[in-house]
């Protein structure tokens, strides 16, 4: 008994410690990340093209030994750059429709409607109650 009020104590303890604030990071420590950062994303973007190559290394011999064997081998598609949109970040300002994030005078004048609390009328794909059996059927 006692060893489980122990666990909880320490338990309890450990994570007192953990929300302890940390210190902010002195400008040689972020120096130091972003060198870091610069680093881990040159290397991704040297093993992205040994990656790339390889698959086309892979892809061009297995082309050539299936036309050695008899197989029907059709071009390969044509992959496009990625569209700008798809690439770029997303940045946005403000909420979309929302100049930098107020509510405008007509948005403010809009009715709130609920299905939920009443205020709106349901829609038409909602179920709608069972209605009583007919008088001739016998239910029990």
């Amino acid at each position: 008994m006692h060893t489980k009020l122990l666990i909880a104590l320490a338990l309890a303890a450990a994570s007192c410690a953990a929300l302890a604030a940390l210190p902010p990071p002195t400008p040689a420590q972020v120096e130091q990340q972003k060198a870091k950062k610069a680093i881990a994303d040159a290397r991704a973007e040297k093993d992205k093209q040994v990656l790339l190559a390889k698959m086309d290394e892979l892809s061009a011999g297995w082309r050539g030994k299936a036309g050695a064997k008899g197989w029907t081998v059709h071009p390969p598609t044509p992959v496009q750059a990625p569209v700008q949109a798809v690439t770029a970040p997303a940045l946005q300002s403000a909420p979309s429709g929302q100049p930098s994030g107020q509510l405008t005078v007509t948005g403010a004048q809009a009715p709130i409607t609920s299905e939920k609390s009443g205020t709106a009328a349901p829609s038409a794909d909602t179920k709608t109650a069972p209605s009583p059996p007919a008088s001739t059927v016998k239910t029990k």
